[in-house]
């Protein structure tokens, strides 16, 4: 028997050409058990491979239909089936193994940051999203004629790699209340509210339950009961050349407007309208009231931080903070 790292049993878009556009796969699996792996080796080729009717079918049975009902759902479709084993977690090769851990990331069976997406750009189309499913950029300027001409408006949503997670997967506890702003691959643990102006990218998440009213940018995970405020932010790392993987730990709030490029332990706050980069000069107040200056790098992963901006001086200061941030436990806890 092969051990196997990912499966996925779905179905696929195309363009004219054939390319694939995108991937759903409505339970994937990952590190699956001996006796499932050993089903899988014995119907389905490593890689990506069509599937027919009959295989899925085989398939399902010899697992004891431990997919849910989500196999013959696919089946009685009747779309066209494929099916991606992947046996190690190396670099993306097809659009298919891209769509695969982008589910990985949303079905919560992977954490960001643990999967290997090198090479993610490469083989996700540029799409055009629209109300009739996605379209590829060079085809939509036909699809919006031929619409008009049939008296239906072909709505465009975005033209982008991503799509919106909830067309995909919506995970179990979570409120969100514009779906747009999170991407396909973002995780949201059980308990968590994205509103407005929160926003989740690809391979981020909250692990909840948690307040988002700010953007949680690439690579960015925040911890339990952690609360970010409205339009406030998260530096990641896909622009500006960054390394530094941002995490935000447990009990911590971003106020409204402000900011943290580097990361936080548990039970920090930053103040409202206050970005903290790697080089902001910050005062250091201990318990005893010794000052000392440091950059705010010195201070990354720190617990029970509390940053403000002095008043009187301007100066940025980083006092004990003795106050964990408690979550309205009412606006989560029946999601």
């Amino acid at each position: 028997m092969t051990d196997i790292f990912a499966f996925a049993l779905g179905t696929t878009r195309s363009d004219a050409t054939g390319a694939p556009l995108d991937c759903f796969f409505p339970a994937p699996l990952m590190r699956p058990s001996a006796e499932v792996a050993a089903a899988i080796t014995a119907h389905f080729k490593p890689g990506v491979t069509s599937v027919s009717c009959e295989t899925a079918q085989a398939y399902d049975a010899a697992t004891g239909g431990t997919a849910n009902g989500a196999t013959r759902a696919l089946i009685e479709a009747d779309s066209a089936l494929i099916a991606v084993v992947l046996l190690v977690d190396s670099a993306i090769t097809s659009t298919q193994e891209a769509y695969l851990k982008l589910h990985l990331l949303s079905h919560r069976l992977a954490l960001p940051n643990t999967l290997n997406l090198e090479d993610i750009f490469a083989h996700l189309p540029n799409v055009a999203w629209t109300s009739e499913g996605p379209r590829h950029i060079r085809e939509i300027a036909a699809a919006q004629l031929a619409a008009r001409q049939a008296g239906r408006n072909l709505e465009v949503f975005s033209v982008d790699k991503f799509p919106k997670m909830t067309n995909y997967v919506i995970p179990s506890g979570v409120r969100i209340a514009d779906a747009s702003r999170i991407r396909l691959g973002a995780f949201l643990g059980d308990g968590t509210t994205v509103m407005h102006e929160g926003l989740i990218n690809f391979n981020a998440g909250a692990l909840g339950p948690n307040m988002v009213e700010g953007r949680i940018s690439q690579g960015v995970i925040i911890g339990a009961h952690t609360d970010l405020g409205g339009s406030s932010s998260t530096m990641g790392t896909l622009s500006g050349g960054g390394s530094i993987i941002l995490s935000i730990g447990e009990h911590c709030l971003i106020g409204a407007n402000a900011g943290t490029g580097i990361p936080l332990g548990d039970r920090c706050t930053i103040e409202a309208g206050l970005y903290i980069t790697a080089g902001t000069p910050v005062s250091q107040l201990d318990e005893f009231g010794r000052v000392t200056w440091l950059k705010a790098r010195e201070l990354a992963g720190a617990d029970d931080l509390l940053f403000i901006r002095n008043g009187r001086t301007g100066q940025i200061e980083c006092r004990p903070n003795r106050k964990a941030i408690e979550l309205n436990t009412q606006l989560h806890k029946h999601n």
